[in-house]
């Protein structure tokens, strides 16, 4: 294969991935773009059967009154974040929510659980001050997607799927962004895709963890295109761990599957293998508290335990009735059942799982990036979350940048024009991705299950200087490993081994990207704990990692946080508004369930 067999093509606007970000924007770009716009979605797998808002189980946190508004929203997002987000980005996010929520019902026509009075039914979510999380069951992902996919589906999008992009190719004078180099995966061709605007919403995915929830696609693929480009990416130390990963053993990939929030926010209990329930020595709010507090009670009880055979903790549903667990959580109760676990009368066993990745590109409220052309929203953009995400805002900020995004680049699109690639840069990109073509055949697996148990081990749930650093002579030894392994090249036609050195690729770099900056903050913020230097280093003095690559590799420095909207210690809710809607329940009494209008028939 040789540069000059690059296939050629062009588009106005490119979409990269076909999550919630993406497919939101596409809709969006063919409201606001001039007439007669072409635009383009590219997709690692099939549109609407792959990626990771599929996979959301619990649901869509929008304030809908009864006392919860938009500002409460605010206070809990930035509050949760510890005070590291960008504050515009999570204000246009909670103030948007609203707006998107009632898009997906009237005009993409999701159907949501409602209350008996026609009202959408709102469940709890730890770490929040009212019940806010709109929801189908905890299928809700499965619901939003379907819907997308049928109305980007049925519109004149063009639809390239099964096609990887390797890299970002910018201009000559790498001011602009001209276009993406792609590699369609049913043949194993090379194609330059140019475009006037292009939107990465490729999905983060820490999958270079032991236990890991994201789809199996998901190799942080777009943010290391991202780094080799040159732009900033920021809170790359930041990787949320959800508490409870379904443990089912090494001989099946549902473990670390997520148990969603809803079932601690309904009341479930986490118990360790003494019997006894545990959170509450960790934090008043017991298992309500947010995820990095709970993912770090359950880890400190797992090394206190010590036992290899018993690895994980238990979480326990049976005191609210096994009836009612397994008509509220029917998804997870079949997807336990399907493991040989009972999650509505027994206990199942649990461990903290890699789930999300609050760090990304430096991005403004309207999706732009610092290269002029490139476009950022989902997971890939960083700003939103700070230090740690709260449940029910991922799939939220996924729909509503997205939206945001598409009408951005449709209004761009005008007053732009194709740029011609430096072709210097598409030469490396095109040898950097044959690369293991050209070397001796290797077993690519066994690399990454080294990865991913090094990652944990050393920059996991808690970490210390002296890990990180041995994580990265670990990173760097898999890295140097997997440049002497070689994929077949007799067949480049769904290669799948070849995409795995890709992918790991991938993971190596942003592992070691994620582990800079690790070491570089040194206090505790959010999923960043730091056991030798446990404390958070003053709210005040908010700053946040910025990591950028250089001949020399990986270089972090920080920044202030901006608090563009309020300052810690304050608040932005009107005097005498109470600290939290939710109920308080010791005793976790079963709630009556919601009745639905709908019934979630659909599995994960």
């Amino acid at each position: 294969m040789k540069l000059c067999d690059i296939e050629r093509h062009d588009t106005d606007i490119l979409i990269l991935g076909t999550g919630g970000a993406g497919l939101f924007a596409a809709l969006h770009a063919q409201q606001t773009a001039p007439e007669g716009t072409k635009i383009t979605i590219a997709v690692k797998g099939l549109i609407g059967k792959c990626g990771c808002t599929r996979m959301v189980q619990g649901g869509y946190n929008v304030a809908l009154g009864g006392g919860d508004t938009v500002e409460r929203h605010f206070m809990d997002t930035i509050q949760g974040g510890k005070w590291l987000p960008n504050q515009d980005m999570a204000w246009r996010l909670c103030e948007q929510a609203v707006v998107r929520i009632r898009e997906l019902e009237n005009e993409v026509g999701c159907f949501f659980d409602r209350n008996p009075d026609g009202s959408l039914h709102q469940k709890a979510f730890a770490g929040q001050t009212a019940d806010r999380t709109v929801h189908k069951g905890d299928l809700t992902g499965i619901e939003i997607i379907n819907r997308l996919m049928e109305k980007v589906l049925a519109s004149g999008v063009e639809k390239m799927q099964e096609h990887r992009a390797v890299g970002l190719i910018p201009t000559k004078d790498r001011s602009a962004l001209a276009g993406v180099l792609m590699i369609d995966m049913r043949t194993g061709r090379f194609r330059l895709v140019r475009a006037k605007t292009v939107l990465m919403a490729t999905g983060g995915g820490p999958t270079m963890y032991k236990y890991h929830t994201p789809s199996g696609d998901k190799t942080m693929d777009g943010l290391a295109m991202a780094l080799r480009a040159g732009l900033p990416l920021r809170d790359m130390e930041m990787v949320q761990f959800h508490p409870t990963g379904l443990l089912a053993g090494d001989h099946t990939r549902m473990t670390g599957t997520v148990l969603e929030e809803g079932l601690r926010g309904a009341g479930g209990q986490l118990i360790n293998h003494a019997g006894q329930r545990f959170m509450f020595d960790y934090d008043g709010k017991g298992e309500r508290a947010t995820r990095d507090v709970v993912s770090r009670g359950i880890y400190a009880e797992m090394r206190k335990n010590n036992n290899p055979d018993q690895e994980g903790v238990f979480i326990s549903m049976s005191h609210l009735g096994p009836n009612w667990v397994a008509q509220k959580f029917k998804g997870m109760v079949k997807r336990c059942a399907d493991s040989g676990f009972d999650l509505a009368a027994g206990k199942v066993e649990v461990v903290p799982t890699a789930h999300y990745f609050m760090g990304g590109v430096v991005v403004d409220v309207d999706t732009r990036t610092a290269m002029e052309g490139l476009y950022v929203a989902g997971e890939d953009a960083g700003g939103a979350h700070g230090s740690n995400r709260l449940g029910g805002n991922g799939v939220a900020n996924s729909t509503v940048y997205g939206g945001i995004a598409g009408d951005t680049m449709g209004r761009d699109v005008a007053h732009m024009t194709l740029r011609d690639p430096d072709e210097d840069v598409l030469a490396a990109e095109f040898e950097r991705a044959t690369y293991p073509l050209s070397r001796k055949p290797d077993l690519i697996l066994p690399l990454r299950k080294q990865l991913q148990d090094l990652m944990w081990e050393e920059v996991g749930v808690m970490r210390t200087e002296a890990g990180m650093k041995r994580g990265l002579d670990g990173i760097a030894q898999v890295s140097d490993t997997l440049m002497d392994f070689g994929v077949d090249a007799s067949n480049l036609a769904f290669n799948l081994t070849w995409h795995d050195w890709l992918n790991l690729r991938s993971l190596c770099d942003i592992s070691e990207v994620i582990t800079n900056a690790g070491i570089a903050r040194e206090n505790s913020r959010g999923a960043h704990y730091r056991e030798d230097f446990p404390e958070d280093g003053g709210l005040e003095n908010s700053d946040f990692t910025v990591a950028t690559q250089d001949g020399e590799g990986v270089k972090v420095t920080r920044e202030p946080v901006k608090f563009t909207i309020v300052r810690p210690g304050e608040t932005i809710l009107p005097d005498g508004e109470p600290e939290t809607l939710v109920a308080r329940n010791d005793h976790h009494q079963v709630e009556e369930p919601a009745h639905t209008l709908v019934q979630s028939g659909d599995v994960t």
